[in-house]
């Protein structure tokens, strides 16, 4: 796991690294704050965690400092608890939607599980052959229509057909047009709706995927979603190709919420699980030295 992360936050080590040449047993205020800085920490935030430290800091209370950011409340939710499970997918055009679902799909492949896909972004017809041509490469069922249609209907009859054939999870993609747009907001209002009709309860889980490349910049886009349709939990994705790994301290704080998984690459199986004392520990074992 650990070499995983290493290898999705690359980019922000080598960050590091231009403020922090070489490992240290002990760093600066300072130093830590640039670092913190470089790698896209909210400055409020670090103006928090730097609060409480010393003028001169070890590991140890650098790690504390970190993961204090992620000791909050929050409602995890076990597929296993629904059969089927549905999920929707939700985030902005870019954020790498599709691509989240096929790894999704591997994942709940690798366990076992059976698997359908739903094409509801019915506002472009790419993201209907996208996740056509990945459903197809997973072989995975998918019910899709054409571009233009009602997003709602995929979700009724994605969901039906799960049902019929005793399927375990559900992927409903959503259109992922500029959150500011009303008509997006009534769309995804009626995509919950019909899969409460077809499912009560559904869906189970609403999974926003935000863009680790934008930085803390997604924290906007999160609240917005969140307060069209209630968000669930959090993806991040393109982790591996940005310096912008402490955003995800950013995105912890300011929105509260689960943070499933981050994506390390394109490939179905680049997804892994979420922990924050490893993602704390990997930016870590950057600055100090081996204990």
């Amino acid at each position: 796991m650990f070499g995983f992360l290493k290898k999705a936050f690359g980019k922000t080590n080598e960050a590091i690294r231009e403020v922090l040449p070489e490992k240290k047993t002990k760093i600066s205020k300072e130093e830590f704050e640039e670092i913190l800085l470089e790698a896209d920490v909210d400055y409020e935030l670090i103006e928090r965690l730097l609060e409480s430290l010393p003028e001169t800091i070890t590991r140890i209370q650098a790690y504390n400092s970190l993961i204090s950011v992620f000791q909050y409340r929050a409602e995890w939710i076990d597929p296993n608890a629904y059969h089927p499970f549905v999920e929707m997918i939700i985030g902005v055009n870019g954020a790498g939607k599709t691509t989240t679902i096929a790894k999704l799909a591997r994942r709940y492949q690798k366990e076992g599980k059976s698997v359908i896909l739903g094409a509801g972004d019915t506002f472009r017809a790419a993201a209907i052959e996208q996740l056509s041509r990945w459903a197809e490469k997973l072989q995975v069922p998918i019910v899709a229509t054409r571009q233009g249609h009602d997003p709602s209907a995929v979700v009724f009859d994605t969901i039906r057909s799960a049902l019929a054939k005793g399927v375990d999870r559900v992927i409903i993609d959503t259109a992922g047009r500029l959150h500011t747009q009303t008509n997006l907001a009534e769309e995804l209002k009626k995509m919950v709706r019909v899969a409460d009709k077809a499912l009560p309860g559904a869906p189970h889980r609403k999974m926003l995927i935000l863009d680790g490349t934008q930085g803390s910049s997604t924290v906007n886009q999160a609240k917005a979603f969140d307060a069209m349709i209630g968000i669930d939990g959090i993806i991040i994705t393109k982790l591996d190709g940005t310096a912008k790994g402490g955003s995800v301290l950013s995105i912890a704080d300011q929105l509260k919420m689960p943070i499933y998984f981050i994506g390390t690459g394109e490939q179905p199986e680049d997804l892994i699980p979420f922990k924050a004392n490893e993602y704390v520990n990997t930016i870590l074992d950057e600055i100090f030295v081996p204990a």
